[in-house]
């Protein structure tokens, strides 16, 4: 079963599971904990809303009891995407256990990102009051999804690049420091980079500098410049 005292002292593991470093983890933990008793305050009634029969900690320990393992297994869904099935045997969970620690996790993590000033926007009209710095990077991400069922959504959902059906977002981050400015909302994974780029309506802030790949060809927002990577030349 996996846990945090356990991964921790597995560093590449634990980037590779995470996204986060052991230190990084440690910076967001107080803001996670804090932001969980915030959300769920301990009172004389249970989650469900039943008045308590007793004391709250009493009882079977429950799996995810430290705020430790509770911050790692919302990473790890995040950063991996598994299915509930296999979340919930990662970390001694059923597979409805899994589901519920999710809808429970992630608005507290949603919340201490907040607290930290590191919420990406949502909204592109108001990216252009972010603060950041003058160069930025647009980019496309995709994530796999469970093959949809109508022969509609399958096509829509399959990406060409990927050869798997996926869904997609657009990212604006900082070059200077790496940090997302900008998250766009989700697509079918057919969707082009550009089309989603256009439709987010993205306002820059003035001088910016924005770098993009071959995805976002004649996406040419009113910045200062706009530098696109070319495709290497195939040998013959």
């Amino acid at each position: 079963m996996m846990t945090y005292e356990t991964l921790s002292r597995q560093p590449r593991p634990f980037l590779a599971m995470t996204g986060l470093t052991p230190a990084e983890f440690q910076d967001l933990l107080p803001a996670f904990a804090a932001a969980f008793e915030r959300t769920y305050p301990i009172t004389d009634r249970t989650a469900a809303g039943q008045p308590r029969q007793r004391w709250p900690g009493g009882g079977r320990r429950r799996t995810l009891a430290s705020s430790a393992d509770q911050l790692l297994f919302v990473l790890v869904y995040l950063k991996t995407y598994p299915l509930q099935v296999v979340l919930g045997q990662l970390f001694g969970l059923s597979t409805s256990q899994a589901n519920y620690w999710l809808h429970r996790l992630l608005p507290v993590l949603r919340a201490a990102l907040d607290d930290l000033g590191v919420l990406p926007e949502r909204d592109g009209r108001r990216l252009a009051q972010v603060p950041a710095s003058p160069v930025v990077i647009i980019d496309g991400t995709e994530r796999r999804r469970q093959r949809p069922r109508q022969a509609e959504k399958q096509a829509l959902h399959y990406s060409g690049k990927k050869k798997t059906h996926t869904d997609k977002n657009v990212v604006v981050a900082s070059a200077a420091d790496d940090r997302v400015l900008f998250l766009s909302g989700t697509y079918p994974g057919k969707t082009n980079d550009k089309r989603i780029a256009d439709d987010e309506r993205l306002r820059y802030p003035p001088g910016t500098t924005l770098y993009k790949d071959t995805g976002f060809q004649g996406y040419e927002p009113p910045v200062q410049q706009t530098c696109q990577a070319k495709k290497k030349a195939t040998r013959r």
